[in-house]
């Protein structure tokens, strides 16, 4: 470990590396050249976070029974990760990097394993684990796809699972085009009505497990030297992930070869500089919500698959595959994984019958671009140079960027599947037709991209950029509320500086509570609820009562009109123990905002919200703060230690709703507690070389290190701490 006023020096490398603390902690790296950079990055990381880079590896290779605990939870996640094959070609993808990256790669794994060598943590002891293996470049191809899968994790494969669900229930036409507007066109719904039962590929206690934190929303945003009071080009990023959990995934860091500088945020496992600027270039990600995952319709039997060429039928073999999952203290499992050319399928093929086969574009095959890319975003001298190293990303993610020469700049990246004439990627199509195949990815170059656009700005919250491309990548992106009122803030001003887009960072005011509010006032019902609500401005404050209100009446809203069709208990199951809300609220909204819907039934808009008000409204609302609220658990030992002891932190407030620029959500799913909130938040003007930064968090894992949740206070205050550069 290091510990405050200690330096360690490395004398492994090519010279010596020196690697110290600043005030709040944050490792601070000096490397003569690249390659000790990231040796030196490999070393904060293991010194850190070894408990973090384990329990990822673990969960990664499906191996967390084994070395865990053996119960049906875990034994859960190692089934889907071995399933969907995330560690199956892990050395060939390695294979792939160019010389130079894989020397710097090979680097940062051998810092990350002079870390980790010698006694492990006391808690990772205490849990069972006695020896740790060396970091590996295998493991980093591993840890770059989960970094990439993870957002999908219940986001568009959740929504395509609904969309199959509601077939097969037998939801009429118009209710489906309503809520999945123009996108069904290649819906054939007999197929999917025929579809087996199978497993679901993503099982809820995946989605949610807190090792695979999921970067659901976010909003990033850069400001041309014309709107800022510098004269010097601004960047601002906020991702949002889960924030129920200690350490955050992101670590801090400063690090320097002299004449090249970077400061921001990293994610251990991982040899790249995520987020954050350089002397040249600053750059913030956000989640792209493209639609990189498929499935398709197989005709299955004795353990082969239909093909059809020329009119020709054929019955191709599926490849098997067999993983045996180890069970701490109790028998091994094993599981049987059947492909086919399209995908993993849902069961087992030896059943005739109708399956699913699904695909993600950045799984397997995929991991080493986004390695070289990163390592090529520390080498950019300006935005042009940022957007072409970002494109080569394999994930999907909107980039912003800013340079010292005053250019802002915006490139999604992601392999972009290019699908037949017509297809979007939601609708299940036939296997067997060759033409429903993938052919290639859309070139980078074709997304969503923009440089010095006139406006001045470039902002992303998740929303539609397909615009801003060749090619439209989102079928299912998220509502434009944050997006609307970002842009409704930063467009009334020419004099931004970091104070100033800080506290647009902690906006909670929300346009979707704005449109809805516009049609309920004169409906409420008289009283002192129906008073709070007419009069309330739509901020999500943690003492507002009437945001606790409105919540509750929407999530009504949302079980009487859809529950209506699906039955309340599964409406229930939507707003509760999923995401689909968070994420989609906007499909809802196209429903619930009609002025008449087929969802609706015989009744006006009018009629419902006003019977739903008159129920919801009934009874007394506390503060928002105290309906809405996060315990930050331990990674490892979250609920099972007292909370005297302060592996757990909180409760806390948490402000904002899933529509304020300051995004606040807080449900179960799998069972678990689940938050989404900005889990860094990231402000820098070109102005100065400084950075400005709130972690959820701190910089180390172990709990009774200095610095376990030492960036936490100012994370709750809303307060951002300046960072330099190391000298």
């Amino acid at each position: 470990m290091l510990h405050r006023n200690r330096t360690v020096t490395l004398t492994t490398g090519d010279a010596a590396i020196t690697i110290t603390r600043d005030a709040q902690g944050i490792p601070q790296v000096r490397a003569a050249g690249e390659r000790d950079l990231y040796r030196g990055l490999g070393w904060c990381h293991g010194s850190d976070r070894a408990i973090q880079l384990v329990l990822t590896r673990l969960a990664g290779r499906g191996r967390m029974a084994e070395h865990l605990r053996g119960g049906e939870e875990l034994v859960e996640i190692d089934t889907a990760l071995r399933t969907l094959g995330f560690h199956v070609d892990l050395a060939e993808e390695v294979a792939k990097l160019a010389p130079g990256d894989a020397e710097l790669v090979d680097a940062y794994c051998a810092g990350v394993s002079e870390a980790l060598a010698g006694r492990p943590p006391w808690e990772l002891r205490l849990a069972g684990i006695r020896t740790i293996d060396p970091w590996t470049p295998e493991d980093c191809v591993l840890v770059s796809r989960l970094a990439g899968w993870v957002a999908l994790a219940q986001s568009q494969g959740e929504m395509e699972d609904l969309l199959v669900d509601l077939v097969r229930a037998g939801a009429p036409r118009d209710l489906l085009d309503e809520l999945f507007p123009g996108l069904l066109g290649d819906l054939d719904e007999d197929l999917i009505r025929r579809l087996l039962p199978g497993r679901r590929l993503v099982a809820d206690g995946v989605r949610w497990s807190t090792l695979l934190p999921r970067p659901v929303a976010s909003n990033n945003w850069a400001l041309a030297p014309s709107r800022t009071r510098s004269g010097h080009a601004l960047l601002a990023n906020d991702p949002h992930l889960d924030v129920g959990r200690l350490p955050s995934v992101w670590q801090e860091v400063g690090v320097t070869t002299g004449e090249r500088w970077f400061v921001g945020a990293t994610m251990p496992g991982l040899p790249g500089l995520l987020i954050g600027r350089t002397n040249d270039l600053a750059w913030g990600a956000t989640y792209a919500f493209m639609d990189a995952t498929d499935s398709w319709i197989e005709d299955c039997r004795d353990g082969r698959c239909l093909r059809r060429e020329a009119g020709e039928d054929s019955w191709v073999p599926v490849t098997e595959r067999t993983e045996t999952i180890l069970r701490r203290g109790a028998a091994p499992l094993t599981v049987r994984v059947f492909e086919t050319d399209r995908g993993i399928l849902d069961g087992d093929p030896h059943e005739p019958g109708l399956r699913r086969a699904t695909r993600w574009s950045a799984g397997r095959g995929a991991g080493a671009g986004s390695i070289a890319a990163a390592i090529a975003m520390f080498r950019a001298r300006d935005v042009a140079e940022g957007m072409a190293a970002a494109g080569g990303i394999e994930s999907a993610f909107n980039w912003v960027m800013a340079d010292r020469h005053g250019s802002i700049g915006l490139q999604m990246s992601g392999l972009l599947p290019v699908r037949p004439s017509g297809a979007n990627g939601l609708v299940p199509l036939p296997a067997w037709d060759p033409a429903t195949a993938w052919d290639g990815w859309a070139a980078p170059e074709d997304l969503p991209r923009v440089q010095d656009p006139p406006e001045g700005y470039v902002i992303t919250a998740n929303n539609d950029l397909g615009h801003l491309g060749r090619v439209r990548p989102q079928n299912l992106p998220m509502g434009d509320s944050r997006a609307t009122r970002i842009e409704e803030l930063l467009s009334a001003r020419e004099d931004w500086d970091v104070a100033g887009v800080a506290q647009v960072q902690l906006d909670e005011h929300s346009p979707q509570v704005a449109r809805y509010l516009e049609l309920l006032r004169p409906l409420l019902p008289d009283g002192v609820n129906g008073d709070l609500l007419r009069g309330w401005d739509g901020r999500f404050g943690p003492e507002s009562r009437a945001a606790t209100l409105f919540e509750r009446w929407y999530r009504a809203l949302v079980v009487e009109v859809f529950g209506g069709v699906l039955g309340r208990d599964v409406a229930h199951h939507l707003l509760e123990e999923t995401g689909i809300v968070a994420d989609f609220y906007a499909n809802l909204d196209a429903v619930l905002l009609r002025e008449r819907s087929a969802w609706f039934g015989d009744r006006t808009r009018e009629e419902v919200y006003a019977q739903v008000a008159l129920a919801a409204l009934a009874a007394p609302a506390r503060p928002w703060g105290e309906q809405q609220h996060v315990t930050m658990k331990h990674l490892l030992f979250g609920d099972r230690f007292p909370r005297a002891l302060g592996f757990d932190r909180g409760p806390y407030p948490l402000p904002g709703s899933r529509g304020t620029p300051r995004q606040g959500t807080v449900y179960r799913s799998g069972g678990r507690e689940t938050s989404f909130a900005p889990s860094l938040r990231v402000v820098t003007d070109f102005a100065a070389d400084t950075v400005h930064t709130a972690l959820a968090g701190g910089p180390s894992d172990r709990r009774f290190s200095r610095w376990y949740a030492s960036s936490l206070p100012a994370w709750l205050a809303g307060r951002l701490t300046e960072r330099r550069p190391p000298v």
